[in-house]
């Protein structure tokens, strides 16, 4: 008599995380797929992290996505590659070897969406970002991988964008909020990495109009759907990529660590999470 092998299942750490899509666009795959496995979200607090990373398989997981406010420590839990490390943080754990490795999927999230969105949109020399966070560090550094010759940061807190600068080098330089306006017109690429025109939070105050008609618009906000930030860039007619399209594109990497298949962003799934977000 053979014991059937239990279906592999991965889950999703965060304080508090039950907000998150993740579980179904995972569950969406492995129907799609036809791969016998779960994905479960598990509510872990700070204090219990490092006991609840360490003993992952024990939990029954064989990787694992990680949101706020663990994105930052897990790095000292695990083996973070070199791109979770630039960024300084990691969203996607698996094994390998026997040993938890980390990466930052925020990254090729980004990229693969603008590369769906706006094929050809790395064809400019400067970009625009919005924001220092931890988005912004995925940003950027998927910026520079890709090439970009210049990338100007800015943030309200002057400090914080030059301690990005700082980190990545003389190919990003950081501004003063005040610079946004003279900056806008040499950009063929602004990207909102802040919370500014999400639900809840002030609008994104911008004058679209003084970007090239050629410029491209990313904003990472995906509450709401359309940001007046990218409806006031399409009625432009500028070329857009939103916060959805990234948010589905950075699974793709950990579906295929976890489950050996990698999986497709299809207009289906988009439909999908567009349907339950509407319906939060």
């Amino acid at each position: 008599m053979t014991v059937a092998a239990k279906p592999r299942a991965a889950c999703l750490i965060g304080w508090p995380a039950a907000h998150s899509r993740s579980p179904l666009i995972h569950h969406h795959w492995l129907h799609e797929l036809g791969i016998a496995g779960g994905y479960t979200i598990e509510a872990v607090p700070p204090e219990e992290l490092a006991d609840f990373v360490t003993h992952l398989d024990r939990h029954g997981f064989v990787g694992a996505n990680v949101t706020i406010p663990h994105k930052e420590r897990v790095l000292e839990l695990t083996e973070p590659d070199a791109r979770a490390r630039a960024v300084g943080a990691a969203n996607t754990l698996w094994y390998e070897d026997r040993i938890l490795r980390a990466t930052n999927t925020d990254v090729e999230g980004f990229i693969g969406n603008l590369d769906a969105a706006a094929p050809g949109w790395d064809r400019t020399d400067e970009a625009l970002v919005l924001g220092s966070g931890g988005s912004a560090r995925a940003v950027v550094f998927g910026l520079l991988e890709r090439g970009i010759g210049c990338v100007h940061v800015v943030n309200r807190t002057a400090a914080r964008a030059q301690a990005l600068a700082d980190q990545f080098g003389d190919r990003v330089v950081a501004e003063g909020w005040d610079r946004v306006g003279a900056l806008l017109p040499r950009a063929g690429l602004f990207v909102n990495t802040t919370s500014l025109g999400m639900h809840g939070q002030p609008p994104l105050e911008l004058d679209v109009d003084l970007l090239s008609p050629h410029a491209v618009v990313a904003d990472l906000v995906y509450v709401p759907l359309e940001t007046r930030l990218l409806g006031a860039a399409r009625s432009r007619g500028l070329r857009t990529a939103d916060g959805l399209g990234m948010l589905l594109h950075q699974a793709v990497r950990g579906f295929e660590l976890w489950f050996h298949r990698r999986p497709q962003v299809t207009p289906e799934l988009r439909a999908l999470v567009e349907a339950d977000l509407t319906r939060a």
